[in-house]
């Protein structure tokens, strides 16, 4: 049975930033095919200029409407996951959601408060999107409405009869 819903496992880095304003940022770098053994909060590498942090597993959850969605993304050229950071302190981040569709990926963005990434999607993940993708995807045959034409008369406006009130 094809699976809609699985645990990726996510890395976050803090970087050092070079302006004024800020001395650091917080943001997704990678995505894991499955949970890590590793608790959240993991530190996997630290440099001078950037620690890298596992911040634990997270649900992808597919729908079979947004299959056409799913397409986009594998036939991309580069496959991802979008991932949402956001804040719960004052260094410190969570990770809000992880999605494989692109336009949710691109609401998330838009956004205020939340750090949001596109990562390069595991071949293993491509694999289960793929399968979701041919179980369940049905193409629609694209249909434009036509608009009924407007009917001047229904459009003015009635004339007051006299002792009549209106509601």
């Amino acid at each position: 049975m094809t699976e809609s819903r699985f645990e990726v496992g996510i890395i976050v880095a803090r970087r050092r930033l070079k302006g004024p304003w800020a001395s650091h940022a917080w943001l997704p770098v990678a995505a894991l095919p499955a949970a890590a053994g590793a608790p959240a909060g993991t530190v996997l590498s630290d440099s001078e200029d950037e620690t890298r942090v596992y911040a634990g597993a997270f649900e992808v959850t597919l729908h079979p409407g947004e299959t056409a969605h799913y397409r986009d993304n594998l036939v991309s050229g580069r496959p991802c996951l979008w991932v949402a950071l956001r804040a719960n302190g004052p260094d410190a981040y969570e990770v809000a959601s992880v999605t494989a569709d692109p336009y949710e990926g691109e609401s998330m963005a838009e956004g205020i408060g939340e750090i949001v990434e596109a990562v390069p999607m595991p071949s293993e993940v491509q694999a289960k999107l793929l399968a979701f993708f041919e179980a369940f995807h049905v193409e629609r045959r694209f249909e434009k409405r036509k608009r009924d034409r407007a009917d001047p008369e229904a459009l003015a406006r009635r004339a007051r009869v006299p002792g009549e009130t209106r509601e």
